[in-house]
């Protein structure tokens, strides 16, 4: 016998062998006509797909098509677990083979949903999954979600897969206003006042406000969303990205860890190790900005074990990244061999610790590497040729106020900076070494000025040196301390707290003068730090 079930609270016991993935998943309110035994099933798969846990929503939804093989929305669940909502290209290949389990044709598949709201639901994936590039299928997407919103303006879990679907149309339209986003994340607001144990909308709100500008929107959401959703890895994972733009690092590095073990007890033999990686990376920033070097040495051997076992290029490039990170922002200096098709971050660790070391012939060899894959990125060639390609016209600039996330990929607007960036940041530490002061000082601007034409880390440090600190480093070297305060500050405003900017800040302002400030940026470095004791040069003699 069907029944509506008008409020169902996911955090049952479930006596299966994945019970302790599937408990403590949030809370919701999603009645169908669906019966009980699947009814169940999908209460905990739409749960788990608003946390973006794909591999264990398909799981509940494969079961509730068990129990009712034509409950509609059991479908229209699984179909939206192949395919990330935020990325730019969607694979309609698995979602196409669901709906045809369901029906061989649209108006098949509709016939089976038997109100108007499952039909609308259903209606909206025939679009997602039809006919059209990736682009048009996600705005044909959020129209039909648009249209359903119309219909059931009151329904929450109509308004947050519909502040879903804006998200991901937000690119396919390129919002360079962010009215979009802001758009769904007010959406998802609203959700959230009535339940804030909601996965979706709790989630959603975080991506839709994952910048700098508009993290402070979002911290009372990231704050529920780190205790709502235990058993999912992305969900324990995605309140940093909110953590990380305050620069609360006890929370950014331990709730990562959580994320990380989370996501190694699901992975399988075979499965590509993003969640762990993710996470993974930005846990062992985290400790790094903590000074906690221990833990963040800990972490490195998670991605060796990580690489080891899944034998994974993207667990080995994400070793290749900490690693360098961990050199870079400990200034543990150490010269290794490096091979030729090594990341752009090793290879300038390794022309740092060059540089540190005295050993400048390592050093220029770096640069010449970093020179050459400066040249051969996108736009490698305008800037070689003296072109100020970097600079920003004033649209992005007006873009990046916004908050807009720059599209990702090779092909999105920052391809190519990072290691330009890189490049330059290698070549001025050369210089400075060599005591030729004003060219590390204007290539360091000339990186500097680079860097702000990029939207803000909305992680850990991009490029891993920041370029700003950089300069505010070289500056207070040549014994220009106010010069060097400001650039310290511009670092700070892009990523708040970061422990190496402080430590500069602190003492350029005070050999500046400022003594206030630098006793500012000194107690907000010390109400986290739990690494070497730094000296507070407004009171040491």
């Amino acid at each position: 016998m069907r029944r509506l079930l008008a409020c169902v609270v996911i955090a049952l016991a479930f006596v299966a062998p994945t019970a302790a993935q599937l408990e403590n998943v949030g809370q919701l309110s999603f009645p169908t006509s669906g019966a009980p035994a699947a009814q169940q099933h999908f209460l905990r798969g739409v749960a788990i797909l608003h946390s973006f846990g794909w591999k264990q929503a398909i799981a509940e939804f494969q079961l509730a098509q068990k129990a009712q093989p034509d409950f509609a929305l059991a479908y229209w669940g699984e179909t939206l677990c192949y395919n990330h909502p935020l990325n730019s290209q969607m694979d309609f290949k698995e979602p196409r083979a669901v709906l045809a389990r369901l029906g061989p044709d649209r108006a098949a598949r509709a016939a089976k949903a038997p109100t108007d709201r499952e039909k609308g639901f259903v209606n909206a994936v025939e679009e997602l999954w039809g006919e059209g590039d990736s682009r048009q299928r996600r705005i044909a997407y959020m129209n039909a979600m648009e249209r359903l919103y119309t219909q059931f303006p009151n329904d929450d879990e109509v308004k947050t897969f519909y502040a879903l679907s804006i998200l991901s149309a937000s690119s396919a339209v390129d919002d360079r206003t962010g009215r979009m986003n802001v758009k769904a994340g007010a959406l998802a607001m609203d959700v959230f006042k009535r339940n804030p144990n909601h996965p979706g909308a709790t989630h959603y709100i975080i991506h839709a406000f994952d910048d700098p500008v508009h993290a402070p929107l979002a911290l009372e959401a990231a704050r529920a969303y780190a205790s709502i959703v235990p058993a999912v890895s992305h969900a324990v994972h995605m309140p940093t990205h909110i953590f990380i733009q305050h620069g609360m690092w006890n929370e950014v590095a331990n709730q990562n860890i959580r994320a990380f073990n989370v996501a190694k007890a699901l992975w399988q033999p075979g499965d590509v190790p993003g969640d762990m990686s993710h996470s993974g990376d930005w846990g062992q920033y985290g400790f790094l900005q903590l000074g906690d070097y221990a833990g963040a040495r800990e972490r490195i051997q998670a991605f060796e074990w990580m690489a080891e076992t899944t034998k994974n290029p993207r667990a080995s490039g994400a070793l290749a990244l900490v690693r360098a990170r961990y050199i870079i922002e400990t200034e543990e200096w150490k010269v290794q061999p490096v091979a030729d098709n090594a990341s752009n971050e090793t290879i300038l660790a390794n022309g740092l610790s060059a540089v540190k070391t005295g050993d400048m012939a390592t050093a220029e060899k770096m640069e010449a590497m970093l020179a050459a894959k400066a040249k051969a990125a996108p736009g490698g060639a305008d800037a070689a040729g003296g072109a100020h390609a970097d600079h920003m016209p004033a649209p992005a600039a007006a873009e990046a106020s916004a908050g807009r996330p720059a599209a990702p990929g090779p092909g999105g607007p920052d391809a190519g900076k990072g290691v330009r960036i890189m490049h330059k940041e290698l070549a001025a530490s050369i210089a400075l070494a060599k005591r030729q002061n004003d060219q590390a000082i204007a290539l360091l601007k000339e990186a500097a000025q680079i860097e702000e034409s990029m939207r803000p880390p909305n992680g850990a440090a991009d490029p891993v040196k920041p370029s700003h600190e950089l300069l505010g480093e070289a500056l207070l070297h040549v014994g220009r301390p106010a010069e060097a305060a400001d650039a310290f500050e511009a670092s700070l405003l892009r990523m708040p707290n970061r422990a190496r900017s402080l430590m500069g800040a602190v003492t350029a302002h005070a050999a500046a003068g400022h003594k206030q400030i630098a006793a500012e940026r000194y107690a907000t470095l010390t109400s986290f730090w739990k690494g070497k004791p730094f000296s507070n040069p407004t009171t040491d003699r």
